[in-house]
């Protein structure tokens, strides 16, 4: 039995974070040493990433509501201060750097924002967005240098005059500023950058400031926030998982990560960084993927990521942000390329274009499996947020002993009073972890002691969850624990439904007290009855596993889904009311509408409780599925075969040649390409007659490959496994003109570069092949569907 007594947490630390300078209390957002409350409320955000100014302005409320969909409810971007003022004195905010309008968006579609406004940012952009002319500019950068601090108070100026009128104060988004970044010894100056902010006409209620690496932060004027990562390109190419990564994968009350950005800081940490006990758990920078470097080419699938986010939360996190949320492009309209590289002094070559970052939502847009994945998370945390963000921390008796230790099972349990969620993680990337066998629970919780599931289980390799400890269910019934993840609650035809998924393989059980009878089809579940209560144990978990319960305080249900089904649950509110959708692709609302985006050319969507219709270009209603009402969605056919036209096979590698302050692996330079295998795959003219982008999709051999339209770059990749993926809907007029060129290198025999062990051997043929194997023309649909409500009443649970 493996067991963790909660004890009673002491009163949270109230009224110590220095407010803002006008005392304003609008839109009141407020934060004690646990936990953010808005309006009253425990809140706790679901923040994802994504750089306005490197995406097309057309797209970005597309891709916002696409965010949303995610299950995010804030926004948070970068401004790269060489980006709105290449040239000394010279501002834009124009086009794609028009902040005014992307913030704007956020607060039509109900998101919140973070603006993080620098003056250094990083993000992997050139100088870590400082302009090249403040080399020349006789000052001392990221000081208290008086000629500096002019600079960035002219600077700040401008932002706050484009911000004007967005701060939550002013009934707008902006709930958070971050100041600088990865500053790590530099107090007075991050006070003083904050202090310029404000006097700028920057307001909001929270200013915050990255932590990792034991940053010396300026006492209870900022707020802390961490970040995690599942890998890291900033490491050196050695054939090994970057080892400082392991520590995202253990429960732990250590919020700090030494290795983020390690590579640009001149000695190791010297100072012991924030006083925890004073700021709740707060991340920003938790890894939604992972750049690729030339030199490191890690790939990041879903269960890297998901494992992560969902240990963080067990670890405390009342603040789950994600770096990157949505990939993007580096910007090309610049008088030089805007990416780190070897030649701006950085340690890395990252890609020219491409700022993909593996991320949910990529650089075009594309659904990945992690946004599925991680959708299931959130609407857990849109539903229990509210809970978890007041529960602090316990670990078990037995914990891991090290960063090695792959034997004892890593869990944890976060609890307030008598109620609570139980964590597990048996999932870290590279080195597996073994099944556990013979796994139960006991959990002290106040008087009481929880003891879970009713018999023995299997944990195994690649599990993790969330289970309830004393849960809500609806109408007054209580839910004492499940062995199975709670998803989201809400009201059908009346009557309160809570969701569920089965996980890890392990039977869903659901224990109830003695006040409670439940109601369940033999054909799906069972129902042990004794005095202490009822025991239901679900044997079919799916769509047609429906309970029906009955207490003192009225009925209610629980649907309990097969696990594989979590990345298809999407909570969409259409035709006047909360609704669970199951669909395999992303699926989003946008006012009175429902916006399917897919390849697929059959696609179902099940309804509960079902739209009285749906109209739309090839859907129709489809029957039954379980409790679900189903229709199917028909389009063209996908993914059809591109000409490939190959115009030179033979290639000559880049030199070997190495850069930066580590002498890692270059990347090839522009005039090595002019030696690269070369492809030309023609664009018929109706290949982009839909609502939707269009994907060239690329299988190749090399090491490095470029995409040119007339002439003008606009992809680069290097190769680390996945196909590549290039957006044609952008440039769509020259791409059906001029085709696509495709230019591929293959790989210096003696070059040294890291990808992991499932693509050793693709990247191993490159230092003797460059050539592109197929292609093709991936549309992505975009279907716009009219629901119609059924019953009038049908209400979300508030």
């Amino acid at each position: 039995m493996l067991s963790a007594h909660v004890h009673a947490a002491p009163p949270p630390l109230t009224g110590h974070l220095v407010p803002d300078r006008h005392g304003d209390t609008a839109g009141r957002i407020t934060v004690d040493s646990r936990t953010l409350w808005r309006d009253g409320t425990p809140w706790l955000p679901v923040m994802g990433e994504f750089h306005f100014s490197r995406y097309p302005r057309a797209d970005w409320r597309e891709e916002l509501l696409k965010i949303r969909a995610g299950g995010i409810d804030t926004v948070a971007t970068y401004l790269f201060w060489n980006q709105h003022e290449e040239t000394r004195g010279t501002y834009r905010f124009d086009g794609d750097l028009d902040i005014r309008h992307f913030i704007t968006l956020c607060h039509d579609l109900g998101l919140a924002a973070v603006a993080r406004i620098g003056p250094w940012a990083h993000g992997e952009c050139r100088n870590g967005g400082f302009p090249d002319w403040l080399e020349t500019a006789g000052c001392t950068p990221r000081t208290d240098d008086p000629a500096y601090l002019a600079l960035i108070r002219s600077y700040y100026g401008r932002i706050a005059h484009e911000l004007r009128g967005l701060s939550v104060f002013d009934g707008g988004p902006i709930v958070a500023v971050q100041i600088e970044n990865e500053l790590y010894d530099q107090p007075g100056h991050l006070a003083t950058l904050r202090t310029l902010a404000e006097e700028a006409g920057l307001r909001v209620p929270l200013w915050t400031a990255t932590a990792w690496g034991a940053a010396e932060l300026p006492a209870d004027t900022v707020l802390p926030l961490y970040g995690g990562y599942p890998e890291a390109f900033w490491e050196d190419a050695d054939p090994g998982w970057a080892r400082g990564m392991r520590r995202h994968y253990f429960f732990t009350p250590i919020r700090d990560d030494h290795a983020i950005g390690a590579d640009l800081r001149d000695a190791a940490p010297r100072g012991s960084g924030p006083d925890n006990s004073r700021y709740p758990y707060a991340t920003c920078e938790l890894g939604g993927g992972m750049a690729i470097a030339y030199h490191r080419r890690p790939r990041v699938p879903a269960p890297d990521i998901t494992a992560l986010a969902l240990t963080k939360l067990g670890s405390g996190s009342v603040w789950q942000g994600y770096y990157l949320y949505h990939g993007s492009s580096q910007r090309l309209t610049h008088a030089v390329p805007n990416q780190e590289s070897h030649a701006t002094g950085y340690p890395n070559d990252l890609p020219t274009v491409s700022y993909d970052f593996q991320a949910p939502l990529g650089e075009y847009g594309q659904a990945r499996p992690s946004y599925h994945a991680l959708r299931a998370q959130h609407l857990f945390l849109r539903d229990s947020g509210a809970d978890l963000a007041r529960m602090p921390l316990t670990l078990p008796a037995t914990e891991p002993a090290g960063l090695d230790d792959r034997t004892t099972l890593r869990w944890s349990v976060r609890a307030d009073g008598d109620s609570g969620f139980l964590f597990v993680n048996n999932h870290q990337p590279h080195e597996p972890l073994p099944d556990h066998r013979g796994v139960r629970f006991s959990v002290s919780l106040g008087d009481r002691t929880v003891h879970l599931p009713a018999g023995e289980v299997t944990v195994p390799s690649g599990a993790h969850f969330v289970w309830p400890l004393g849960y809500d269910v609806g109408a007054g019934i209580r839910l004492e624990w499940a062995s199975a993840q709670p998803v989201l609650r809400l009201t059908v035809d009346g009557t309160p439904t809570a969701v569920f998924t089965a996980t890890g393989g392990i039977p869903p059980q659901f224990s109830f007290g003695p006040g409670t009878e439940a109601v369940v089809p033999p054909e799906v579940a069972r129902t042990d009855r004794s005095p202490a209560g009822t025991l239901v144990t679900v044997t079919a978990p799916g769509t047609a596993a429906e309970l029906t319960l009955h207490g003192p305080g009225g009925t209610a249900r629980l649907l309990v889904l097969a696990e594989e089904q979590a990345p298809l649950v999407h909570r969409v509110h259409c035709a006047g009311a909360d609704r669970l959708l199951l669909c395999a692709d992303l699926a989003l609302t946008d006012g009175d509408d429902l916006r399917v985006h897919t390849e697929a050319a059959r696609t179902g969507l099940s309804f509960l409780p079902a739209p009285g219709d749906l109209t739309g270009p090839g859907v129709s209603p489809d029957g039954t599925d379980g409790v679900f009402t189903r229709w199917t969605l028909t389009l063209p056919p996908t993914a059809t075969p591109a000409e490939v036209r190959c115009l030179r096979s033979a290639a000559r590698p880049a030199p070997a040649r190495t850069g930066g302050p580590f002498r890692r692996a270059s990347a090839p330079r522009d005039e090595d390409f002019d030696h690269a295998a070369v492809y030309h795959v023609p664009v018929p003219a109706t290949a982009l007659d839909h609502d939707g982008e269009l994907l060239l999709r690329l299988r190749y051999t090399g090491d490095a490959a470029r995409a040119f339209v007339g002439g003008r770059l606009v992809a680069d990749h290097f190769w680390y496994g996945p196909d590549w993926e290039i957006g044609l809907r952008r440039c769509a007029a020259e791409a059906i003109e001029h085709g696509v060129e495709l230019r591929v290198l293959p790989l210096a025999p003696d070059s040294t570069v890291h990808v992991g062990p499932r693509d050793r051997a693709g990247l191993d043929a490159a230092r003797t092949a460059a050539r592109l194997h197929t292609a093709h023309l991936v549309p992505v649909h975009r279907a716009t569907l009219r629901p119609h409500p059924e019953a009038p009443g049908t209400t979300a649970r508030s």
